[in-house]
């Protein structure tokens, strides 16, 4: 029986108080599914990813690495997110793993120009993305965690922008039939970004924010959370 693949990108720069696991336990959490009945792919360790018509469907997490480091297993996972468009298989990228499909499909990911985004901001559906199979779901204006300093600096050129911020215009787009990337976190809950605020702190403050306000702004966004029950549903169902 094919399985929901979760390719691990990186992870939580500590343990989180209070919470159990890391960004694939989270993920897979947040899809439904129990760890165990996934196939977990940890590419940073050169893990052999299978062949897109081997899986229901793929959930790339967020990392604390950047898209431009010239890595091998970036490489690797890039042409996977290639092969994998080709073939059809739908796959969902956060984050990092957003950023990832953008530059492998012929976009192109980078530091924001505005720097750091960390907190719960509200997101914006386009017209498209209301009228999307997957994002369309959603409340036009929604809440989302997020917390990233590069982006998706450009998109595809076959992209469909899906949803924006004020801090990032590129906030989620879908190539193709299947294949979406969103910068925000929708795995994360309120205590893991509060812990990645605190992780954070010292940055937060050379950049000019303020991290205790950020802290206050925190809460819970099950609206985004939603997404990923969303991704297994219409993978399931199509």
């Amino acid at each position: 029986m094919k399985k929901f693949l979760i390719i691990k990108t990186g992870g939580a720069l500590e343990p989180v108080p209070g919470k159990e696991g890391d960004f694939e336990h989270w993920t897979a959490e947040g899809m439904g599914l129990e760890l165990d009945d996934c196939l977990c792919v940890d590419v940073q360790k050169d893990e052999p990813l299978p062949s897109p018509d081997d899986i229901l469907g793929a959930v790339i997490t967020g990392s604390h690495e950047m898209v431009t480091d010239d890595t091998p297993w970036i490489h690797t996972t890039a042409a996977w997110v290639r092969e994998t468009l080709t073939a059809g298989t739908p796959m969902l990228g956060i984050c990092f793993g957003h950023q990832l499909m953008a530059d492998a499909l012929g976009g192109k990911a980078g530091y924001h120009p505005k720097g750091l985004e960390i907190g719960t901001v509200p997101v914006t559906l386009t017209e498209d993305g209301a009228a999307d199979p997957l994002l369309g779901g959603l409340a036009p204006g929604f809440s989302a965690h997020v917390t990233h300093s590069q982006t998706a600096l450009k998109l595809p050129h076959e992209a469909v922008l899906l949803a924006t911020s004020a801090h990032d215009a590129h906030q989620s787009f879908r190539v193709g039939p299947h294949a979406w990337g969103v910068q925000f976190h929708p795995e994360f809950d309120a205590a893991a970004l509060l812990d990645e605020v605190d992780q954070l702190s010292e940055t937060i403050t050379e950049k000019g924010g303020d991290a205790a306000a950020v802290r206050a702004s925190i809460y819970e966004t099950p609206e985004s959370t939603s997404l990923l029950v969303k991704f297994v549903e219409y993978c399931r169902n199509r």
